[in-house]
């Protein structure tokens, strides 16, 4: 790798999802992902998390690298430093509604705070069964993984959605055992939500994530370029699912990762190489950001 490279003469700044982009299987993060994220640091670029994931759920070893901010919750929350520039929490009423939705169709879920992801029982239990489906493939590969990387998942446990306050709920994730659940799901809440498919590999008919419509992390890059007096033209997008369309849109550069599914590169600027083939580290090279 190379050293530090002087600072851009316009201000740039960077939007990195999380999972399947800095995390592979849920806790292992690359060293060349925490240099690139701190090089561009140093030569003056910005570097935002932009995750799905509530923000008391970012592992450990992610919040250590270090960033400017984060929009968390798929948009419905974002930080500058640690001021708040975006909150679109739901409405209680509409937590009722979507929750009704789940029960009368037995979809499993989990309802995400800011602060903390609290699960149905089947959906935790359907993690765990993914967990091991993942560990058993690992086992008949020869594959060896860090002792973190996947007993942390396995293990996990979830307070139950009964306890989630109803006032601060920002987002749901969803699994359905039918292959038209999330389909289902648009056709009954869609005037309100914003639905998006396939956010994260479970097993499952249909699965995504749930916010209130007009509310991705789009819209909420838009507020945070806004606030800085960053022009969209000057930012990046990185990232692998569907989820980060918006991002996509957005953003003046955006970039899917190599383990990205087809049809989401195709919707990209550029496509770099894997999570775990120093993805973040080539993406920000090729655009002279290290």
């Amino acid at each position: 790798m190379d050293g530090v490279t002087p600072a851009p003469s316009t201000p740039r700044i960077a939007f990195i999802d999380v999972d399947g982009t800095i995390l592979e299987h849920g806790a292992l993060v690359a060293p060349s992902t925490v240099a690139a994220i701190r090089t561009a640091r140093e030569n003056g670029v910005l570097v935002y998390l932009c995750t799905g994931r509530a923000g008391g759920d970012i592992h450990p070893s992610v919040e250590a690298i270090g960033f400017d901010g984060a929009i968390t919750n798929g948009g419905v929350t974002a930080r500058t430093g640690d001021d708040i520039v975006v909150s679109r929490l739901m409405p209680p009423a509409a937590v009722e509604r979507l929750v009704a939705a789940f029960e009368a169709h037995g979809i499993h879920y989990f309802l995400q705070t800011d602060d903390e992801v609290f699960a149905t029982a089947g959906m935790t239990a359907m993690v765990r069964d993914f967990v091991r489906h993942i560990q058993a493939q690992d086992a008949a590969e020869g594959i060896e993984r860090a002792e973190d990387s996947l007993s942390g998942l396995a293990n996990r446990t979830y307070r139950d959605v009964s306890d989630a306050p109803r006032d601060e709920i920002a987002k749901a994730v969803f699994v359905s055992t039918e292959e038209e659940g999330l389909q289902t799901l648009d056709a009954e809440l869609g005037d309100e939500f914003h639905i998006v498919p396939g956010s994260m590999p479970l097993p499952g008919g249909s699965n995504g994530e749930i916010a209130l419509l007009g509310t991705n992390k789009g819209s909420a890059i838009e507020i945070v370029l806004a606030q800085l007096g960053i022009d969209a033209a000057d930012a990046v997008g990185i990232g692998d699912s569907w989820n980060d369309i918006e991002m996509f849109e957005v953003c003046g550069t955006s970039i899917a990762m190599g383990n990205a599914e087809p049809a989401l590169k195709a919707l990209a600027d550029r496509v770099t190489t894997s999570v775990a083939d120093d993805g973040v580290w080539n993406a920000f090279r090729g655009l002279g950001l290290v």
